[in-house]
C-alpha cells in the first residue's frame, strides 16, 4: 500500500507509482469522488474519450441502442408534460 502525508495547506504528493499508472504528468487534473460505501476515489481528468469506452459495463446488461435510449428519454418527457 503507498501512503503520503498532508501537509498544513492541505496538499498531498502522489507517489510515482501512481502518478505513472494514472498516466499523470506535471499540470493534470484529477476529481476526487466519495462513493456509496465512503471510499475516495481519483480519476485523471486527462483520458482520451476513447479509453473510457466499457467502463459502465455490468456483466448480465445487455447494451442498450440509442434508439431505445432515445424512446426512455421520450417517455421521461412525456411524464413530465
Amino acid at each position: 500500500m503507498l501512503s503520503t502525508t498532508v501537509t498544513d495547506t492541505g496538499q498531498i504528493t502522489l507517489p510515482e507509482k501512481i502518478r505513472q499508472h494514472l498516466k499523470l504528468i506535471s499540470g493534470s487534473r484529477v476529481e476526487f469522488v466519495i462513493d456509496e460505501e465512503g471510499q475516495v476515489k481519483i480519476f485523471p481528468l486527462n483520458i482520451a474519450v476513447e479509453e473510457l469506452s466499457g467502463i459502465l459495463h455490468r456483466p448480465g446488461k445487455n447494451p442498450v441502442s440509442l434508439a431505445d435510449m432515445d424512446a426512455a428519454i421520450s417517455e421521461g418527457a412525456n411524464d413530465w408534460a
